[in-house]
């Protein structure tokens, strides 16, 4: 793992070097469950939107943004008000580094000061991997202690 990794909040003017690590996972895989890439105005504005109520982290590795993680209201029904979905997004170079754990143990520490008792992922499956879809995903979660 890399050892120079730095936790913080993300910023709105991260909002490019977010997208380019986002777009590969629109354009080539199904995991993002978007069919488009959003632009740099709207996925700006998505950040601006869950930092009102929610964490949105930035891993930077070396000075260099690696990936990022955040939640936003699960379902949106009062009912759910202490439930979370969680999502995360990890440089492809960097994946498999640590980044991830690190990432999800300071969003998961902040979840837990904001009395959020329930994170869920919302994460693809598949019978049989391929090139657009692998059960990385549900991995690396069943390692952080999510289960289906």
């Amino acid at each position: 793992m890399n050892q120079n990794v730095k936790i913080r909040v993300a910023d709105p003017g991260d909002a490019r070097k977010l997208l380019s690590i986002y777009e590969p996972y629109v354009r080539n895989t199904a995991i993002s469950f978007e069919y488009q890439v959003p632009d740099p105005e709207e996925f700006q504005e998505r950040i601006i939107k869950t930092l009102k109520r929610c964490p949105y982290l930035v891993a930077e590795a070396d000075e260099i943004i690696a990936g990022y993680a955040y939640t936003g209201p699960f379902v949106g029904r009062a009912a759910y008000d202490r439930a979370a979905e969680i999502s995360i997004y990890i440089e492809k170079s960097l994946r498999k580094t640590g980044i991830g754990r690190r990432l999800y143990q300071a969003i998961e520490e902040i979840s837990r000061a904001q009395n959020i008792v329930n994170l869920y992922a919302c994460i693809s499956w598949t019978e049989q991997e391929d090139e657009y879809l692998t059960n990385n995903s549900a991995q690396f979660h069943g390692h952080m202690g999510y289960r289906m």
